[in-house]
């Protein structure tokens, strides 16, 4: 097919979603299929009064007539099955037999959909995600059923049985709330606190009662007692390496204090109404006080506002979310920590670099590339560079050529090493040589922060491509050949 029949594509309705109720209502099902009989069965399920017509003969649909969950007419459609009938669906194939039905349905208003001919039908039916009493419905305008069906069972995996639980418990409440007069204001407050990770997390461990009685509570005025702060680790930088846990918590933040180095394409995913609070240290540029920033998060806490402090990499690593966690928990604040992916482990494994390789590397050692020293280099740097096969050094742009030096005197300036900059950022940047080659390529390259720096014979693409060669596949495209070198 070439690129301009592609272009040409027709235009596809608009559709207006609705969910019909269908209890105790006449529906009609046409065909004796597979497809036939998953209809069959969503009608059943909707309390559809069913009639399904099909001269085929199928064990299923058999079944399903003895159990008197639906009537079979084991026979062809003819004119006049749409006679009183509210929705019927054609999933026998025959061309003319749509033909009759389509205008029998306009005649009788019956809402009629033609399975897989969405210009033949007056209504389509969506890809549906069944949490009970919630239900998720994915809609093409019936241009890609496939893609309807994927995106279904991309939300299937991500929204699990317990939402079911919790949309019915909101709804008692809802109900509860409504009967007792309670100010919308109030019932919104409550609703929000209902709709945490906290309950979703109950009822996902089966703690249905636990869950029960802690909406009973917010119903009856209980507050929920102070915010509460979450130490959440952003990644390296791209988006779909923060963890499932920080999204969600992210979706429910009312506000969020972030670091300077974290993707907007993180920041993006907070809900709108959340306050963004930059707290981000810039080296050169005046920053925030660290008392400053937990003051702040212990108002915001205090304030009954749900906080999140959204540091880049892990939250405990070489930050002041250690710190953070110890003041606040001092405070009498309740502080959950969600690990992040830490650039230790994220930054080597998106340049390819293994850092530890059989027969090449067996020990890392890890160390900031600021903070300790007199001279603002890590304090020990030589030391955990001796001991260890491969070494990783965070935020070493401020201090690189003292870095490179110091571990050149240890390891010898022939040592290789690799800089990565903004890992897993669009503009990502990697630069390759030898202790005493990297420092000149980091400056022709424009290497900028968030940076991480490693060094070992793993970085060597000769010793990676052997063993690539020993297992029999092809070296990491990544990788560069010899020298300082910018991929």
């Amino acid at each position: 097919m070439s690129t301009q029949s592609l272009d040409r594509g027709h235009r596809s309705p608009r559709y207006y979603p609705v969910y019909l109720d269908l209890r105790g209502r006449r529906c009609v099902v046409v065909g004796g299929g597979d497809v036939a009989l998953a209809k069959a069965r969503g009608l059943v399920d909707a309390g559809g009064d069913v009639t399904v017509i099909s001269s085929e003969p199928s064990s299923s649909l058999d079944d399903l007539a003895a159990s008197g969950q639906v009537t079979w007419l084991r026979r062809e459609y003819r004119r006049g099955d749409l006679s009183g009938v509210r929705l019927a669906i054609d999933a026998s194939d025959g061309a003319l037999m749509a033909h009759d039905m389509g205008r029998e349905a306009e005649e009788s208003g019956t809402l009629l959909n033609v399975h897989d001919q969405p210009l033949r039908s007056g209504f389509i039916t969506p890809a549906v995600v069944d949490r009970h009493p919630l239900l998720i419905a994915v809609s093409t305008c019936g241009e890609s059923p496939y893609a309807a069906a994927e995106l279904r069972r991309r939300l299937a995996g991500s929204v699990g049985e317990e939402w079911g639980q919790l949309v019915a418990l909101v709804g008692r409440v809802r109900r509860h709330l409504r009967e007792s007069g309670s100010s919308p204001a109030f019932q919104r407050k409550v609703f929000r606190h209902l709709m945490t990770a906290e309950v979703r997390q109950l009822l996902r461990q089966g703690q249905a009662e636990a869950a029960t009685a802690l909406a009973a509570r917010l119903a009856a005025g209980d507050a929920a007692g102070p915010g509460r702060v979450a130490l959440v680790g952003a990644g390296p930088g791209d988006p779909g390496l923060l963890t499932q846990a920080g999204r969600e918590l992210l979706g429910e933040a009312d506000v969020v204090f972030y670091d300077a180095l974290v993707h907007p394409g993180v920041l993006a995913l907070c809900p709108p109404g959340t306050t963004l609070v930059d707290v981000g240290k810039r080296p050169g540029r005046p920053g925030p006080l660290q008392a400053e920033i937990t003051t702040r998060l212990l108002e915001s806490a205090r304030a009954g506002l749900r906080v999140v402090r959204l540091k880049g990499g892990d939250p405990l690593v070489f930050g002041r979310g250690g710190e953070e966690l110890l003041e606040l928990t001092r405070a009498g604040v309740q502080v959950t920590v969600i690990p992040g992916v830490s650039s230790v482990l994220a930054v080597p494994a998106a340049a390819g670099i293994p850092l530890t390789m059989r027969g090449v590397a067996s020990s890392v050692g890890v160390v900031t590339g600021h903070e300790g020293g007199a001279d603002g280099c890590p304090s020990g740097l030589e030391a955990v560079a001796a001991a260890v096969d491969t070494l990783v050094v965070l935020m070493p742009l401020g201090h690189l050529e003292e870095i490179l030096a110091r571990l050149a005197a240890v390891r010898g300036s022939a040592w290789p090493a690799v800089l990565v900059g903004r890992a897993s950022w669009e503009d990502e940047k990697v630069v390759r040589g030898s202790l005493g080659e990297l420092a000149e390529a980091a400056r022709r390259a424009g290497i900028t922060a968030p940076a991480t720096l490693v060094a070992g014979e793993v970085v060597g693409a000769a010793v990676v491509e052997r063993h690539c060669a020993e297992l029999g596949t092809t070296l990491p495209g990544t990788l560069g050949r010899g020298g300082a070198k910018h991929d």
